[in-house]
């Protein structure tokens, strides 16, 4: 069957045309693998098919998979690249360059065709007659967007034609002020037509000449005795300017241009597209691409092109690239085709524009890191493997164990174990340590007798041969992670060396800078806050902070918020001064009077209530 799919395809590749076009690689089944363009499909089409050590690894993946192929000849290569977006947009290759999920990017419509228009979301650009703003990435930002619009200028919501002659009745957006009401002729063709031109000015970047003209609407309605209405024109004349202001990036220069920084990483690039209307920076959006066949930047950049291009509402006179695309001259011919109009493309190398270019391929940069880093963190394996790396181990550790202990107010002391497998947790094995041996709270000793305590029944278990799986006592961590510093490392690996155990990894992560501590290291080792490996064990930590808290609440039920707040004449300062001084609330009850009111910050009628207070509570124990 392979052999009759070889001679099949060498026979296709004798009989290709060396003319422009497109050609279509298939799998199997029929479907479709990859689409391309070019101008002499012999020579394109055949340079797949050489020996496979002059093909990237990725593309000598591809050609493996490839069964059979096609191809349409066009008359000139400007529709050959029309045919090709076109037919990426309806099969979606898995082997080309796209835009992820651009088929759910939405747009900014404005009903421009009809007599009284609307504003409202689309999916997709049709020759209507409507203007299109965008494709944006971010659908939630188009609806605030929407809800802005609205509230500035109250165009109508509804949809179907307005008929003059049966005019209806005004609803709620009619009495708030989100609509001016055509379908109940209350305002002129004309007058709503302004509204309209304001709203697409705004949409332009041209707030300048918008404001221009809401200012003289607003003069003439004062003049005119219209007080209300030059108030309203008034507020929207200050949102403009507000909205206005916050678009501090400005270019020395004025024009419309759109300025696209590119970078790529080895299967994912991303595109940072600034929009600049009349000399100011009126959008940013960042726009993600897949790479399957790792190509280079200059031919992701000129797939990007054509990919944002195809479909979007407009394109400006001069688009400005962080770096030189391939088939330039073929892409300015087919965007002036597009537009009707000339198109320039550059890559700026000084000045102002170059660097807000730079400015751009930094957020090109920073969106891709952390794109890279969240799909890292989706891996369960690539995080562990990235954790055994940061901490030094032989093989990513599998099998975390959490330790956290906890004192409540002062009283009691209680320990948790949490267990995370393969990065998630598994709270058949959390197990919950009552630590009765300690009076005052010490974190030292409460985390000295809990692992002791734990680690017991594993040494046990070495020293008769015994093994099992359902007890996770008897389950060997990979990794030890202890909620503290350098002082609760130190108490840890004591109690592991007491139990012959100290060859166990062990960490110990600390709150506030989250850094990480490890035996035999001087140097707390500081992880990037946005590592997958960190947030591994932050999650970890929290869980097991959770777990050690609500065991403590389960065992003083009794006992909620501050047991002192509530006796007069105890605040919080002599609460926190107490605490300090004593050590614990079991501590202040067996001092007497003059012991309490000696204490810091106490006098003698608050050491009276809490003495009576405190035993009280005892009293009430008892019976």
């Amino acid at each position: 069957m392979a052999a009759k799919q070889d001679a099949l395809i060498q026979a296709k590749l004798a009989q290709l045309p060396r003319r422009p076009g497109v050609y279509l690689f298939k799998d199997g089944e029929g479907g479709i693998l990859y689409v391309g363009k070019a101008v002499d499909l012999r020579q394109r089409v055949r340079s797949y098919f050489q020996q496979s050590q002059k093909l990237a690894p990725k593309v000598s993946v591809l050609v493996e998979k490839i069964c059979d192929l096609d191809y349409t000849v066009t008359d000139t290569e400007v529709e050959a690249l029309i045919l090709e977006s076109n037919l990426i947009k309806e099969y979606r290759p898995r082997y080309n360059i796209d835009l992820k999920d651009d088929k759910h990017y939405p747009y900014l419509r404005i009903t421009t065709q009809e007599p009284f228009p609307r504003i409202h979301v689309a999916r997709r650009v049709e020759k209507d007659g409507a203007r299109y703003f965008g494709p944006y990435p971010n659908s939630g930002g188009v609806k605030e967007t929407i809800r802005l619009l609205r509230k500035l200028f109250p165009l109508r919501h509804c949809r179907g034609p307005i008929n003059k002659k049966t005019a209806q009745r005004a609803c709620l957006n009619r009495h708030i002020s989100r609509c001016l009401a055509p379908c109940a002729g209350d305002v002129p063709a004309e007058e709503y037509n302004k509204l309209v031109t304001e709203i697409l000015l705004f949409l332009e970047g041209k707030q300048d000449k918008l404001l221009n003209e809401l200012a003289a609407r607003m003069a003439a309605a004062a003049e005119n005795l219209e007080f209300e209405k030059a108030a309203l024109l008034r507020d929207q004349c200050r949102a403009v300017e507000a909205i206005t202001n916050k678009q501090k990036v400005a270019v020395t220069t004025g024009g419309d241009r759109d300025i696209i920084a590119l970078a790529a990483g080895e299967e994912m690039a991303c595109a940072q597209l600034f929009a600049v209307r009349g000399g100011k920076v009126t959008g940013r959006e960042h726009y993600l691409l897949t790479n399957p066949t790792g190509e280079e930047e200059a031919e992701i950049m000129a797939i990007f092109l054509r990919r944002y291009y195809s479909h979007a509402g407009a394109v400006p006179p001069e688009i400005m690239l962080s770096c030189h695309v391939s088939d330039s001259k073929l892409l300015t011919e087919w965007l002036r085709h597009r537009q009707g109009r000339r198109v320039a493309l550059s890559v700026p190398q000084r000045g102002p524009k170059k660097e807000l270019v730079r400015l751009a391929l930094d957020n090109a940069r920073l969106f891709l890191e952390q794109e890279i880093l969240r799909n890292k963190a989706r891996d369960p394996q690539a995080v562990l493997l990235d954790l055994a790396q940061a901490l030094g181990l032989d093989a990513p550790p599998l099998r975390i164990e959490g330790y956290d202990c906890s004192h409540l107010h002062g009283q009691g002391m209680a320990g948790a174990m949490v267990v995370f497998e393969n990065g998630v947790s598994l709270p058949a094995n959390y197990r919950r340590f009552q630590l009765r041996n300690i009076e005052k709270p010490d974190d030292y000793a409460a985390l000295q007798e809990m692992l002791s305590r734990r680690f017991a029944h594993l040494s046990a278990a070495g020293e008769t041969g015994e093994a099992g799986i359902k007890d996770p006592f008897l389950s060997v961590p990979d990794l030890i992670l202890i909620d503290g510093g350098r002082g609760q490392l130190s108490a840890a690996l004591a109690a592991l060396k007491s139990l012959g155990l100290d060859a166990l990894p062990l960490v110990a992560l600390a709150k506030e800078e989250e850094l990480l501590f490890l035996p035999g290291e001087r140097k707390p080792l500081r992880l990037a806050k946005q590592s997958p490996a960190l947030q591994l064990l932050q999650r970890v930590r929290d869980e097991a902070h959770r777990f050690v808290v609500t065991y403590q609440r389960k065992l003083r039920p009794g006992i909620k918020g501050s047991t002192l707040l509530s006796i007069p004449g105890i605040g919080e300062k002599r609460r926190k001064a107490l605490l300090k001084h004593f050590g614990s609330i079991t501590a202040m009850r067996r001092a007497t009077i003059d012991e309490l009111t000696a204490a810091p910050a106490m006098n003698h009628a608050a050491a009276e209530a809490l003495y009576f207070a405190l035993h009280e509570d005892v009293q009430e124990d008892s019976d």
